[in-house]
């Protein structure tokens, strides 16, 4: 086995490889005599499937298709590892799956695709999502990952669902929405400059927008974002012709001065403690880059920084995913929702954000496993059918 890492000797490695992965199936009921072969199995499942062949909805009631989510990835964009390759993104969804079952209960399959084209993608699919309940889609690379999620949801009679997107999107509105109590703004007044414009900052931004914070400038690697830039892809140039602002300047440096709020879905160490001293009074810092934030949160702190989130456990105000899927998934299948549309995930993060009664600039969000998270998640949304 030629070109393995030095990883295989650590103990996640030597974990892993003991198990095979992390996840297995169990099954729902016995098979131990010829009565419950014939239950489960041959003859009793013929009726079954003839009843499904007359009403093919019943398969959602008879069959594990009705509880069972995909986490589909090509593993062209894996947070800070990059483009590693279908093979490689399949850790990150079996992690993923496992965290769906640890969580909520919510049987998830993860599956590796080839980086083929992008109907061929949604083709592959639309092909084999009559044995799911919903889809959730993992590490897609920029742009083709708002197409594949598009032509998916208008095709499907199930949730699509990019948590890379919508996850990230619902749990940085929860994290702004305390912060902003804590430095005393009105989160609709903000002024916020987002540096990271892929997939999960122009859900982001297309989210806040949506919600009313709309003194957004957005940055990437080319600089400030303009809906006439060459530069830039039809789905960033959409979202800055929709928010319109006229930004003076052209890199991130350019356009700090003043901003209430700095929001990283970027690299590390993009942001420096000078930037942060130019911002407006009690700066909130939104550093979410993996594994190394924009800034550090110390030199952040010292520059004035008053509310600080990352992407990482190892500082207060994680904000992470693992907040919002596993809770929202349950809620999907649950309440029969089809769609996760701007209102859902607004529903999502007032209810993260209602989870701390009292915020401080130490606690903006809930931890990843304090109690009551994905029950809370999954509740707001069965209630906002009622």
């Amino acid at each position: 086995m030629g070109g393995m890492s030095m990883d295989q000797d650590n103990e996640v490695f030597e974990l892993h490889k003991k198990h095979t992965g992390v996840l297995s199936i169990e099954p729902e009921m016995q098979v131990s005599n010829k009565k419950e072969l014939g239950e489960a199995y041959t003859p009793g499942v013929a009726g079954i499937a003839k009843d499904i062949e007359a009403h093919a909805e019943l398969k959602d009631e008879l069959t594990l298709s009705g509880k069972l989510v995909a986490v589909v990835t090509d593993g062209s964009a894996v947070l800070g590892l990059g483009n590693i390759g279908p093979a490689g993104g399949l850790p990150i969804v079996e992690g993923k799956s496992l965290l769906y079952k640890e969580l909520s209960g919510v049987d998830a399959l993860p599956m590796a695709v080839d980086q083929v084209e992008t109907d061929e993608f949604v083709r592959t699919i639309k092909n084999i999502s009559t044995s799911f309940a919903g889809i959730h889609l993992e590490d897609i690379a920029a742009p083709r990952c708002f197409e594949i999620e598009d032509k998916l949801s208008a095709s499907l009679d199930i949730p699509v669902y990019h948590d890379d997107q919508e996850g990230t999107a619902i749990v940085v509105l929860a994290g702004l929405l305390n912060a902003a109590k804590v430095v005393g703004k009105d989160v609709k007044d903000l002024k916020i400059v987002m540096n990271g414009l892929g997939a999960s900052g122009v859900a982001t931004a297309k989210l806040l927008y949506d919600f009313g914070i709309h003194n957004l400038t957005l940055v990437d690697i080319h600089g400030v974002i303009r809906s006439d830039s060459s530069e830039y892809n039809s789905y960033q140039k959409e979202l800055a012709q929709k928010i319109g602002l006229n930004v003076k300047g052209q890199s991130l440096d350019d356009v700090i001065d003043g901003q209430d709020v700095f929001v990283g879905l970027s690299d590390a160490n993009v942001l420096s403690g000078e930037q942060v001293k130019r911002m407006a009074d009690d700066p909130i810092i939104f550093a979410l880059a993996n594994p190394l934030p924009e800034i550090d949160p110390k030199v952040a702190a010292d520059a004035g920084a008053k509310v600080i989130a990352t992407g990482s456990s190892q500082y207060p105000n994680q904000v992470n995913n693992i907040l919002a899927f596993p809770g929202l998934f349950r809620g999907l299948l649950k309440s029969g929702i089809k769609k996760v549309d701007f209102s859902l995930e607004i529903i999502v993060a007032n209810a993260l954000a209602g989870m701390i009664t009292k915020p401080t600039a130490e606690k903006i969000i809930p931890g990843v496993f304090d109690s009551g998270v994905a029950d809370t998640v999954t509740s707001a949304i069965i209630n906002s059918t009622k």
